[in-house]
């Protein structure tokens, strides 16, 4: 983040800079804190500092000038400013145009509808829904299509996330795994994922191949976000930070042991 939009007196220091630069050596410290909504004194008080560090010369009384530091100054900042305004725009677009499947055949500037569907955002030509937009593009059915103009929200039901635990190596391992639990819990068309080879390795013993194997939290997150059901398998040391993570982001898990009920290791 630019620090001038952090901390207010840096953008304060910033906004005289431009004040005195502007309008020449003889602007008057009482107009600067008009513009500025403070204080003639606080004005004052931000010159003597700014002379004091060499951004600004005094070249006489209530004459004062940018020093090369102070516009060196200035122009980092702006440089700063200028590239945080991309971000900006670049966000800005991203909301006001987004990409969607589209449901069937799409003319352009045609009205459809969006919605959320194994995850993925879909353009349909059912508009009544939560929310809508005017398509870019003319595609086919299946193809990308660009969506601007859009109002409402997309109707999303968060997705759940379900942790199966798993004993770690020192209390058996998938050794030590009631893989019948295991494979009733899981099945092929549910994102998957595994964290710890313990973990990896019940799965293979049920002949399960997880999908994730890394970042698997975040992309847990992610698929929950995106209204989709996600089930980590984990190694029982594993728990205490994933469960952490996934209750900072607000969402609803189940947590069942697969530890064999007679084990004793």
């Amino acid at each position: 983040m630019v620090e001038i939009l952090q901390n207010k007196n840096s953008a304060t220091r910033f906004q005289i800079l431009v004040e005195i630069a502007a309008s020449g050596p003889s602007i008057q410290q009482k107009s600067i804190a008009v513009k500025l909504g403070v204080t003639p004194q606080a004005i004052s008080d931000y010159i003597h500092q700014l002379v004091k560090e060499d951004l600004v010369v005094s070249t006489g009384r209530s004459h004062y000038r940018v020093s090369t530091k102070g516009v060196n100054w200035m122009l980092k900042v702006l440089r700063e400013l200028r590239s945080y305004a991309s971000v900006v725009e670049q966000a800005v677009t991203n909301i006001t145009v987004c990409a969607a499947i589209a449901e069937c055949d799409t003319n352009r500037g045609q009205a459809v509808g969006l919605k959320m569907k194994n995850g993925l955002l879909f353009a349909t030509s059912q508009t009544n829904g939560g929310a809508r937009g005017i398509a870019v593009s003319s595609v086919s059915q299946g193809d990308d299509v660009d969506v601007s103009n859009i109002e409402g929200l997309v109707e999303l039901a968060t997705g759940r996330v379900t942790i199966l635990q798993v004993p770690g190596i020192q209390k058996g391992g998938s050794r030590q795994v009631d893989l019948e639990l295991l494979r009733t819990q899981v099945t092929n068309n549910q994102q998957v994922g595994a964290i710890g080879i313990e973990a990896l390795l019940s799965l293979r013993r049920v002949d399960i191949e997880p999908r994730y194997l890394y970042g698997v939290t975040e992309a847990a997150i992610e698929a929950a976000q995106c209204g989709l059901s996600f089930i980590i398998v984990c190694t029982d040391d594993a728990i205490p930070g994933l469960t952490k993570r996934l209750q900072e982001e607000g969402l609803n898990y189940e947590l069942i042991d697969l530890r064999l009920k007679n084990s004793t290791v």
